[in-house]
């Protein structure tokens, strides 16, 4: 026979680990020292957790693991940016990125491994989706992301709690279409026997489904919604995003003016520019007609070239025109800082390097362009 599958801790809960510790005969405040060695000191395994009688650190051993992905890949970009690709026991792979800006470190984290979106632009979705990522091997990603940060600044486990402060969910795959193990990784991410990461702190990044969107609103949880736009129209969309031939973008704005209502968070519209295909005068201004219609801010994205796609990166002088018309016409846009250009930060590049190259092996790693 064989053996039993370990379950992943860093899926578990108080309430799901409970029957497992009575059914083994021990205390309930066993699970608070468990989870206090697992997110406060960052044990990588349960022997390490000293505090714990012996036998119990072997039980825990056979039926739970606590980290179950292998670095495949890191890049250090020259402007600070991390990026990492995770080889998970099955052989699929993902990526999760740190972008450093000043005090802030925010970590980017994917939700499926591929992505069943397909976006024209983006690298991701080019060979479609494999699988969703589990609770587990969300939460995982930024605890693999706060071991690089500890490296990088030679900090002791104990000496903060993380070192991390913001978390998007903008990296690969669609994370409401990953409904139910997003929501129980943000949960974990939020908890205070968790990671114990403020939910403002938290952004889910959506190409748009208004009924998860509207379901979200009522999980009575303060996390950010951000939209994947990218058009100003449905038409123009629809070239872009085959999604959206199916979502309009009327019925997109009502489920994120119900997201704010419910919630009084303000929506965050992303726009990826493209050269010459969505970053005219025009497209700027029915944009601005668009997001007018609600509480919201545009974050604008000068696009990453992902070989061998047909798309471009707008100059300087373009994206500053293109904010203009949406600063004169009374919207909030800001243009978002480009990172980690010298690693293939943008999502699925790394990815699909490695496995053009057939990489696997363990904590091999990419330098930037200086190295």
């Amino acid at each position: 026979m064989s053996a039993k599958p370990r379950r992943h801790i860093l899926a578990e809960t108080p309430e799901s680990l409970a029957p497992w510790l009575a059914e083994a005969g021990e205390p309930a405040f066993r699970g608070k020292q468990i989870f206090e060695w697992v997110y406060r000191r960052r044990a990588e395994s349960f022997e390490a957790m000293s505090n714990l009688p012996k036998l119990l650190r072997d039980r825990l051993a056979e039926a739970f693991e606590i980290y179950t992905s292998s670095i495949a890949r890191r890049a250090d970009s020259s402007d600070g940016t991390i990026k990492l690709l995770l080889a998970w026991p099955d052989g699929a792979t993902s990526e999760c990125v740190m972008i450093p800006d000043g005090d802030r470190r925010t970590v980017c984290i994917g939700s499926q491994v591929g992505c069943p979106v397909g976006c024209r632009f983006c690298a991701s979705g080019i060979d479609g989706v494999e699988r969703n990522l589990t609770a587990g091997q969300i939460v995982e990603q930024v605890m693999r992301v706060e071991q690089i940060c500890r490296d990088v600044d030679r900090v002791p486990d104990e000496t903060t709690l993380h070192q991390l402060s913001n978390i998007v969910m903008m990296g690969s795959g669609e994370p409401l279409a990953n409904y139910q193990h997003v929501m129980a990784a943000v949960r974990i991410l939020n908890a205070p026997w968790g990671l114990h990461i403020g939910a403002r702190k938290i952004t889910i990044s959506t190409v748009g489904l208004p009924k998860q969107i509207r379901k979200l609103a009522e999980e009575g949880l303060q996390v950010n919604l951000a939209l994947s736009a990218h058009a100003p129209n449905d038409a123009l969309r629809r070239e872009l995003i085959p999604w959206a031939e199916q979502i309009g973008l009327a019925e997109l704005v009502a489920a994120c003016r119900h997201y704010f209502e419910k919630t009084g968070r303000e929506i965050t519209f992303e726009y990826i520019l493209l050269a010459g295909v969505n970053d005219r005068a025009e497209h700027a201004e029915q944009l601005a007609k668009l997001v007018k219609q609600l509480r919201c801010n545009v974050n604008l994205i000068r696009y990453n070239p992902v070989s061998p796609l047909p798309f471009g990166r707008p100059t300087s002088d373009a994206t500053t025109r293109f904010q203009a018309i949406l600063r004169k016409s009374g919207v909030n846009a800001h243009v978002r800082k480009s990172r980690g250009m010298d690693i293939d930060a943008a999502c699925g590049q790394l990815r699909r390097k490695a496995q053009a190259e057939s990489v696997v092996t363990p904590a091999a790693r990419v330098p930037n362009d200086g190295e």
